[in-house]
């Protein structure tokens, strides 16, 4: 069993942590990349099925082509930040599920249609890019996760390749500037949404 995190790392990843519409000037390497993805790898997914999929998009080039297809202040956001990443999702996973799950040779078979195929890829690939906000925090980065940005034509755009990677959302990446957040808004008390039973 792991032991608890102090008050520090809990305010970074979670308590004061904020999403960022701005960011220094301070540049995300490769290095940084690598390492951000070296620790949301390792976050658990169902059947280890790995199914993110994530576009670091770094240069100026990239970045005004993502912006273009986003919508709002999302594309002068994109514009400005260090770097940003598309996480996407893969709905042909199971090609490698003999890797990822080894000890299950037949699981591949489990999934036999793009249609029982796709909710799973989703839905770990929303975990997978949860776990990228919560690696980037623990390692001294912001991010905004945004959602506003035309899906069909990014896939097409940072995809065409692999066409059974759609996009799931996207999130600006770098050292935020504190003068670009809002005042922080509610959170729900615990009695408002749960249930002990």
């Amino acid at each position: 069993m792991g032991q608890p995190l102090n008050d520090v790392a809990l305010d970074t990843i979670f308590r004061t942590a904020r999403s960022f519409n701005g960011y220094t000037d301070t540049p995300v390497t490769q290095a940084d990349i690598e390492a951000i993805y070296d620790l949301l790898k390792m976050g658990p997914t169902s059947m280890n099925q790995q199914s993110a999929r994530f576009v670091w998009v770094t240069s100026q080039e990239a970045k005004d082509k993502l912006a273009s297809l986003s919508s709002g202040s999302n594309a002068e956001k994109i514009r400005k930040a260090p770097a940003s990443v598309i996480i996407g999702y893969d709905v042909n996973f199971t090609e490698h599920l003999p890797e990822f799950f080894p000890h299950a040779p037949e699981a591949k078979n489990w999934f036999p249609t793009e249609e029982s195929r796709q909710p799973h890829a989703f839905r770990n690939s929303s975990l997978q890019g949860a776990y990228f906000i919560i690696a980037a925090r623990a390692l001294g980065f912001d991010t905004g996760p945004m959602s506003g940005f035309d899906n069909a034509k990014v896939d097409e755009a940072f995809f065409a390749d692999q066409p059974g990677v759609k996009s799931n959302f996207i999130s600006t990446l770098g050292v935020g500037d504190p003068s670009t957040v809002h005042a922080r808004l509610p959170r729900p008390a615990f009695d408002k949404f749960n249930r002990v039973i």
